[in-house]
């Protein structure tokens, strides 16, 4: 299975930031439209993930607060990304590899959509049933010893 086969079931809403944006701002981004990850676009181009995590250790370093810092204080300024023809155990090796919950979907240097390790196992999840169920209706349509 590869990315662009979860991407056409997914949908791609992308939901972006600027490095400029204030975290404040982006924390609002994320609680409003209920997701959590952003990604920091510069001229067109992916510079960084504001995740949850990301957002979790400004609050940490800022005592509770999300403070006056922008995202460029805190983003990952060198998240994984993949492609559309990525199959979907490489994305789950670097997923785990690197503890990522998040991965920006690029096709060279356009952003075409972000998948989370959620998506990632919701395809799994139903790969493995539809290949389950194709398993069982074909033991049961097995055919006895004198039939051939």
């Amino acid at each position: 299975m590869k990315v662009s086969e979860i991407l056409k079931v997914k949908g791609n809403i992308l939901y972006t930031v600027t490095p400029d944006t204030s975290m404040l701002e982006a924390v609002n981004t994320m609680s409003d439209k209920d997701i959590g990850s952003l990604v920091v676009m510069k001229s067109g181009d992916l510079v960084g993930m504001l995740t949850f995590r990301e957002v979790m250790k400004s609050i940490h370093a800022n005592g509770g607060a999300v403070g006056n810092q922008t995202v460029r204080d805190h983003m990952d300024n060198d998240p994984i990304t993949v492609t559309l023809d990525t199959d979907i155990n490489d994305v789950r090796r670097v997923m785990l590899e690197r503890h990522a919950r998040y991965v920006p979907i690029c096709d060279g240097k356009t952003l075409i959509g972000v998948m989370s390790f959620y998506d990632v196992a919701k395809a799994v999840f139903e790969a493995q049933g539809f290949e389950n169920k194709m398993l069982k209706a074909y033991i049961r349509d097995w055919p006895s010893d004198g039939e051939e």
